[in-house]
């Protein structure tokens, strides 16, 4: 870069260069205009359908039918407007990442310019609180530390120093000697020299992906577009041909469009987007009760056919607390129990309870964890919080299970001095004032430690290190090391110098994250439901298979992948492999991108947890993208289907849980509105095809069909959204991702149900044809809508669900069978809607007509399901 690290770049050479690469700022999406997103919403054929079925009902003067179709696709397009509005802003969250000012050195002056102006070359002075202005190469480092976790993911700061680092394809989260920009300076203090700016930068290629990220539809949006399709042509088939059937039989062409415009809207479930969009806000509710945020109405329903949930380690399946597991010293194994920063839990040896104030070793251990320590844990409305490091902090707890509290320690032996923990050096010193002389404490990695020791503790005193006791130690690190732990070796030296040489070894404490304890029923739900769980973290290998061994994601047989060796994979090559990976190690936003299209291609349905602005490309681009509501940014918030409120992987699986009870809902009321819809198509088609009670007889008159549409897909249909989940809704497999929700099955089910209703149906009006024409009417008018009733429970029955489970649908049953007495015994409504009252013998009529229907279609639902 031609840079001097002293005086950074001179004037004119940084506005050359700034001419050359542009300004140091992130892209900025040009949005639809609200009138684009506005029209949108009106572009589905279903609510064309629902537009021509307002006209025509208020053609026929049914103007409370007709507004009321107004309002539920007015309400339909002011919900997507809202979210589709909400999605066009997921890039100004990022941009707030970007720091407004940085400290430059430019002619050996030290300036605050505009972030904007920087260049590759530029020096840049970076300290504590400063958010990193563009990415950048570490140049000089004094003690500098950086929270890296909107990248890469990982919660510890990660220290930096100026060393070289001879690999070039490196995970961000290894660069040691490299800044990002979006990051920020926790301690420390540094030089950086810029090496890339705007879309050049590791959060400029996120934003990149974002930009040009599309979101498909889901599986529910594809299906009732195709709905809707459908309905058109089935609508336009209809009208013709019964209108062709009228003419041919004499009636009036008028009447016969009247009629043929009816039917179209009688075959149209203008309920069916409403109920839709109820239940997917009823689902939105029950979600929020079991900590799951959803941010887009169609997840719900999409969340129901996840096959593959690609969860992060840290945090979601772990408690993001790190915790002391077992202790070496002195030759002694010793295990440590109690979970979080509690300061709670017994030791033991060789699985029995042991008095750590009984080993000399152990106690020694545990006080130098403590006063080489800079982290503070603290109680609080009952929680033990951490402030500092997580590490740290598990010293803290560990010393504290054993009566050693930071407060009397540090007033025991004051700090005298100290060497601050760099990461070239790996190691932290105190000089701390004892009751005869002062000790040096060192804490760090405990090979680093080793070498710098010429003693270990043993036997209650200092003895020389031998080959043995090397060999030892190493074998015990090795252990705890395979087994995953982070190791922080422990020794001091008593002589007052502050040197870290000449120490004596005196153990190790192993510490893991550990997993939450209601993952394990959580992941034990998701094999039942055959949805497989995935692990892609940040962390290393080792460390990430451990952890899914222990909460049984993975087996012998399963592999880890990391990030260096998913780059080279080609793409057949991932495929053969991919049912074997349960664990992605080590890897970045481009490999997310490619995990999702990888499960895409094998046709499953993908959430993908994430955190970090790293992540939200990756979010964007899934099935379901799942942000975590504690530790996420609020970019991957912002493009986030669901947001996890308490950060928990059980949190997930319950949300599918009840995405699939939503689903079956709405399979329910599809099936409902349908079969109801063919069957009064099919009474008035066969009643005028085969010329039945004479050449002028229509068995539902326009009216009567307005009515029916209105009682019977109205609370009924709703209240079928307030339905538990099935039982066993988890102990099924997902849906694949393009199973049609009218499939072969499912449509031949409805046209049987629908012909036992419309046999029924026509039964009642021979029945009635014996009295006359309007008792014929009546009878047939009041017998569907009975039918339609009795059908509601017939469809409830497979999914194990009884009236009692849905106390909202017996006031909806009850409340649409009273509007039908209202509407046949009040002279008023009898005129308006051709009706006359019925006898007890009518009654008893249409009560058997409804059992037998009830008792044969509960025969017909064995047999399909």
């Amino acid at each position: 870069f031609q840079t001097d690290l002293k005086k950074g770049l001179t004037g004119t050479a940084a506005r050359a260069r700034l001419s050359e690469v542009g300004a140091n700022v992130l892209p900025r999406k040009k949005g639809s205009s609200i009138f684009k997103l506005l029209f949108r919403q009106f572009s589905s054929p279903i609510i064309w359908l629902l537009l021509a079925a307002a006209a025509v009902s208020g053609f026929f003067g049914e103007f409370i039918d007709s507004f009321a179709i107004l309002a539920i696709v007015i309400l339909n397009a002011v919900l997507g407007f809202f979210q589709e509005f909400h999605a066009e802003h997921s890039l100004q969250a990022l941009q707030k990442l970007a720091s407004p000012t940085s400290k430059v050195i430019r002619e050996g002056v030290l300036q605050t310019l505009p972030s904007k102006e920087l260049v590759p070359g530029d020096l840049i002075l970076l300290e504590a609180g400063d958010r990193i202005p563009a990415d950048g190469r570490v140049v000089q480092s004094t003690m500098l530390a950086i929270e890296e976790a909107a990248l890469t993911g990982e919660s510890l700061p990660t220290h930096k120093g100026v060393g070289v680092i001879a690999q070039t394809e490196l995970a961000l989260g290894d660069r040691k000697n490299m800044v990002h920009m979006g990051t920020a300076v926790v301690s420390g203090k540094g030089h950086a020299l810029v090496t890339d700016t705007g879309l050049r930068t590791e959060i400029g290629k996120i934003a990149h992906f974002l930009e040009h990220a599309e979101k498909e539809e889901t599986p529910l949006q594809r299906q009732l577009g195709r709905l809707g399709t459908h309905l058109v042509w089935i609508c336009l088939a209809i009208i013709a041909v019964v209108f062709v059937l009228g003419l041919v039989r004499g009636l009036a062409p008028l009447n016969m469009a009247l009629i043929a415009l009816s039917l179209a809207v009688a075959a149209i479930p203008e309920g069916l987007p409403a109920v839709v969009t109820i239940a997917l806000a009823i689902g939105v509710k029950k979600m929020a009760a079991r900590k799951a945020l959803i941010r887009r109405l169609s997840s719900v329903e999409t969340l129901g056919s996840t096959a593959i949930i690609c969860s992060d380690k840290t945090g979601t399946l772990t408690q993001n607390k790190m915790t002391v597991r077992t202790i070496w010293t002195g030759g002694e194994w010793y295990d440590v129990e109690g979970l979080g920063y509690s300061p709670e839990g017994a030791f033991s040896q060789e699985g029995k309870p042991i008095d750590p104030n009984q080993s000399p070793a152990l106690i020694k251990t545990l006080t130098i964890g403590v006063l080489c320590n800079e982290a503070n844990i603290h109680e609080q409305e009952g929680k033990w919080l951490l402030a500092g490091d997580p590490t740290e902090g598990a010293l803290l707890t560990a010393a504290g299970k054993a009566g050693l509290f930071q407060s009397s320690l540090q007033d025991a032996y004051p700090r005298l001095d100290e060497i601050p923990f760099d990461s070239d050096r790996k190691m932290m010193s105190v000089l701390c004032k004892g009751e005869v002389g002062n000790y040096l404490y060192v804490k760090g990695a405990p090979d680093r430690i080793l070498a710098s020791c010429t003693k270990v503790w043993r036997d209650g005193k200092e003895v020389p290190l031998r080959k043995s006791d090397q060999e030892e130690i190493t074998a015990a690190l090795d252990a705890l090391t395979k087994k995953a732990y982070r190791v922080i070796g422990l020794a001091y030296r008593y002589d007052g110098k502050l040197e870290e040489s000449d120490l004596v070894f005196v153990g190790m404490e192993a510490m893991i994250d550990p997993p939450r304890e209601e993952v394990f029923h959580a992941l034990e739900q998701c094999r039942s439901a055959g949805v497989r769980p995935v692990m892609a973290t940040g962390d290393h290998k080792e460390t990430a298979l451990a952890i899914a061994r222990e909460l049984h994601m993975a087996d012998g047989e399963s592999r880890a992948l990391s990030g260096e060796e998913f780059d080279q994979l080609s793409d057949e090559e991932l495929d053969a492999h991919l049912d074997e990976i349960s664990v992605f190690a080590r890897i970045s936003a481009a490999h997310k991108l490619r995990i999702i299209e990888a499960y895409r291609r094998k046709g499953s349905v993908i959430a993908m947890t994430g955190d970090g602005v790293n992540d939200a490309p990756a979010i964007q681009s899934a099935d379901i993208g799942i942000a975590m509501g504690i530790t996420g940014s609020d970019v991957t918030k912002e493009v986030a289907d669901m947001v996890v409120l308490d950060d928990n992987f059980a949190s997930i699986v319950g949300a599918i849980e009840e995405g699939r009870g939503i689903y079956d809902n709405i399979v329910k009321f599809v099936s409902y509105l349908l079969s109801s819809n063919i069957a009064e198509i099919a009474v008035i088609f066969l009643v005028m095809a085969f010329g039945f009670g004479g050449a002028g007889f229509v068995p539902l008159l326009p009216v009567q069909l307005l009515w029916m549409n209105l009682v019977t897909d109205g609370f009924p249909a709703i209240a079928l959204a307030l339905d538990p989940v099935d039982p066993a809704a988890m102990s099924r497999p997902p849906r694949p991702r393009d199973q049609q929700i009218l499939n072969a099955r499912f449509f031949f089910f409805i046209l049987s149900i629908s012909a036992l209703v419309t046999i029924g149906a026509l039964i009642a009006c021979f029945y009635g044809l014996e009295s006359g024409p309007q008792k014929a009417q009546t009878m047939t008018f009041t017998t569907l809508i009975m039918l339609e009733l009795v059908r509601v429970q017939m469809i409830r029955a497979q999914y194990h669900l009884t009236f009692r489970s849905n106390w909202w649908l017996v006031v909806a049953l009850l409340s649409s069978f009273i509007l039908q007495l209202v509407v046949i015994y009040i002279p008023s409504l009898q005129i308006v809607f051709s009706t006359m009252a019925l006898t007890a013998l009518d009654w008893a009529v249409m009560v058997a007509i409804a059992a037998a229907v009830w008792i044969s279609g509960r025969f017909v639902a064995r047999l399909f399901y």
